[in-house]
């Protein structure tokens, strides 16, 4: 037992797990604030339809989703193909691909997140600073980054925190590698299929309810302080 109470492949599944969840996390971010800043501030043909796009994570099945990502990024898929061919990139059944099925499925979560941020932000505040000079860049910068960062941060938590349970996705897209891909849920779920696993089982279901519960109450606790101190400022 490693610590006295995971063993080595239990730690390397929660090793694993944290290192998929950050990865994630740093490959959604960007593109889930400009997304929502397009869906909370543009008005453009067809934004009706990206946010339905942005929210079906949350609605198919996730094995539908490790399944398109498959056929996208697979070595023979449209995308998947000329990263193989071309730079030698395989994400199929890689870290890096259980990395990207849960940057996908938690996508929604830091679009949804940071645009009510950013539909929070007072609009007086955007246009007294433009009555003192400042520019568009200046006063996104300066104004509205720092209002809408309360969201920003707490949807980057809540995503971490899902990133953790993700499981249909992952085991589509990128299989239950041990060491590999095999993350808490996954290790959870080989255990549940190995006679006398039952123990195993409960230990990695334990962690994985205390990692997603403090990973929930950090978020709400990192966006009431920031909203507190916004408010001070």
């Amino acid at each position: 037992m490693m610590g006295g109470w995971l063993s080595a492949e239990e730690y390397q599944a929660l090793r694993l797990s944290l290192d998929v969840a950050t990865r994630s996390v740093a490959l959604s971010l960007v593109p889930a604030v400009l997304v929502a800043l397009a869906l909370a501030r543009g008005r453009f043909p067809g934004r009706v339809v990206l946010d339905a796009v942005v929210l079906l994570p949350l609605v198919v099945p996730p094995v539908v989703v490790g399944w398109a990502l498959l056929m996208l990024f697979g070595v023979r898929g449209p995308i998947g193909a000329p990263l193989h061919d071309w730079f030698g990139v395989r994400l199929v059944f890689t870290t890096e691909g259980a990395a990207l099925a849960t940057a996908v499925m938690s996508f929604p979560l830091i679009v949804r997140s940071v645009r009510l941020g950013i539909e929070g932000v007072d609009a007086g505040l955007e246009a007294a600073a433009s009555t003192l000079g400042a520019g568009p860049f200046d006063r996104f910068f300066c104004v509205t980054l720092p209002l809408m960062s309360p969201g920003i941060l707490a949807g980057a938590v809540t995503a971490f925190a899902a990133g953790l349970g993700e499981f249909g996705a992952v085991i589509t897209f990128a299989s239950n590698i041990p060491g590999e891909t095999q993350t808490l849920p996954l290790a959870i779920y080989s255990a549940t299929q190995t006679p006398g696993g039952e123990g195993t089982a409960a230990r990695l279901a334990a962690l994985s309810f205390c990692l997603a519960m403090g990973g929930l109450l950090l978020a709400e606790f990192i966006a009431r302080r920031m909203r507190r101190g916004l408010a001070g400022a």
